[in-house]
């Protein structure tokens, strides 16, 4: 934020976000007197919601997904002048995610493998960056919903795909495009890329509840279902499971961990 608003202070900025992005851009825009909207797609748990209304960001809702927010904001950014931050396509963005993963570097420096979710791709950028310029042999492993594979497919193919919508609940990873900044680095960074259910996410919130007590919403569990399902990979390593997100309706948590 201070480097996009530094010569234009007064600027609205605008962006699309399923949840840690709007958050973390409206805590910025507070932190630095910037105005901000915040456009998300429908559906998003009210908790996301009220957290970015709490920051001071003005909420937008529009379409059914991510992808159908993104492009809303950015027709409103053309149309009004507003300073557009992409939630993928932008270099600073990589440089604040990259400090998650330094802090588990530093905390873990023996590490074999890191497991991190796959929405826009600035979290697993971020990761492969990090690690791989630190110790090379360190693997990162992407992870996505299986009702939403657009970088699974690109990563696969080797060039840029995207889906007809998406089927999945976890809204942190319903992006039906592969985004090209993310995609550089990751065709030639990422180990591996693994596809979780929904089912498979579930499962995975009610065992990090259970064994740690820590919330978890389905994006943010992904990683750990991608553990439990190639943890025959994962024996004997070193392996960070990368948590990002908590944000769940106390009913949807409740249902989850009813089974």
């Amino acid at each position: 934020m201070e480097n996009l608003v530094r010569q234009d202070r007064h600027r609205v900025v605008i962006t699309a976000s399923t949840g840690n992005h709007a958050q973390s851009i409206a805590y910025a825009g507070k932190l630095f007197g910037v105005q901000v909207k915040i456009v998300m797609p429908q559906g998003v748990p009210q908790l996301k919601s009220e957290a970015v209304r709490d920051l001071g960001a003005e909420l937008l809702s529009h379409g059914s997904h991510y992808d159908e927010a993104r492009e809303y904001a950015e027709r409103l950014a053309s149309q009004n002048g507003y300073l557009y931050i992409h939630p993928s396509n932008e270099p600073l963005l990589f440089e604040g995610v990259a400090t998650m993963h330094l802090e588990v570097i530093e905390e873990q420096p023996d590490l074999d493998i890191v497991i991190n979710p796959i929405g826009g791709g600035s979290g697993a950028s971020a990761a492969c960056i990090v690690y791989k310029s630190i110790n090379p042999n360190i693997k990162v492993i992407g992870v996505q919903a299986e009702g939403a594979p657009a970088f699974y497919n690109s990563w696969k193919a080797g060039s840029i795909m995207s889906t007809d919508g998406v089927k999945t609940q976890a809204e942190g990873l319903a992006t039906s495009q592969t985004y090209e900044l993310p995609f550089r680095f990751l065709k030639e960074n990422l180990d591996d890329v693994v596809l979780v259910s929904d089912t498979e996410m579930r499962q995975a919130v009610r065992t990090i509840f259970s064994t740690t007590g820590q919330i978890a919403e389905l994006a943010g569990a992904a990683s750990t279902a991608a553990a439990m399902k190639i943890r025959h990979e994962l024996r004997g390593k070193n392996v960070a499971i990368l948590l990002t997100g908590g944000n769940i309706e106390s009913h949807q948590l409740a249902q989850i961990l009813q089974g």
